[in-house]
């Protein structure tokens, strides 16, 4: 039973600095957020240009539960700032890489496993893939489950393995998001092949999805260099760049 939820985060980059955006995240940010809020890197990913919006990055954090995360939260926006004083040098430094983003929470699926659970069982791919699904209000969670019994495995038929499934909190229950593990780009194109080739377990399951969904969408991602599923463990601080420092 996965009983955390998720920070779900769309940053648009500015310019040329994605590189240094996720280096800055993962070495500099998350050892702090371990440390301080048992706030987990889940994942932080540039995504594909030619498959969404560029230069932007994906985030996801791994909270623990709606407690933690309501802990972590006033602990950040109880000064007259609405940040952590402590990291005025951190927000400084990310103001430079970044222009804004767009934030969700998630809830897992109870059977989606949590980020050590992945590194434990070696889940890494090439590329990944990250579906946005809109979904009947109040379905959220019974779609998830339609995932998990027709999805699940005829994407694993082409190498695809379920990294993460969760609905949206905050809203009306009519959002999910998916994180695939891709193992290579030939098994991408491979799956993407079959979904528009009539007769195959693809294009079932795709005409399925247009049954129980209202939209889809998927675009493609690379993990950073520092991302945990790259790695095997989470980020450390060991991981910075020589001279960074927290404060």
């Amino acid at each position: 039973m996965n009983t955390k939820v998720y920070t779900h985060e769309f940053i648009d980059i500015k310019g040329a600095n994605r590189a240094n955006y996720v280096h800055h995240m993962t070495a500099n940010w998350s050892p702090i957020a371990q440390e301080e809020r048992n706030q987990l890197c889940y994942g932080v990913w540039g995504v594909v240009g030619t498959t969404g919006r560029w230069p932007q990055v994906v985030n996801l954090w791994e909270e623990d539960g709606f407690d933690g995360l309501a802990a972590g939260l006033r602990h950040e926006t109880s000064s007259a700032s609405f940040q952590d004083p402590k990291l005025e040098k951190w927000w400084q430094e990310a103001a430079e890489y970044r222009s804004g983003g767009l934030d969700r929470i998630l809830i897992p699926a109870p059977w989606s496993r949590t980020i050590s659970e992945l590194c434990v069982a070696g889940v890494r791919g090439e590329v990944y893939a990250h579906e946005m699904v809109r979904v009947p209000r109040g379905t959220a969670a019974i779609f998830l489950s339609i995932i998990a019994e027709e999805a699940v495995p005829v994407y694993a038929g082409h190498g695809w393995q379920l990294v993460g499934a969760f609905r949206t909190a905050l809203a009306d229950d009519s959002e999910c998001v998916l994180v695939w593990a891709i193992p290579n780009w030939v098994a991408w194109a491979d799956l993407e092949k079959a979904l528009d080739m009539p007769g195959s377990a693809a294009n079932r399951w795709w005409r399925r999805l247009w049954e129980v969904s209202e939209s889809s969408s998927r675009l493609l991602m690379r993990d950073a260099p520092l991302s945990p599923l790259r790695l095997g463990r989470q980020p450390a601080r060991a991981d910075r760049h020589e001279g960074w420092s927290d404060l």
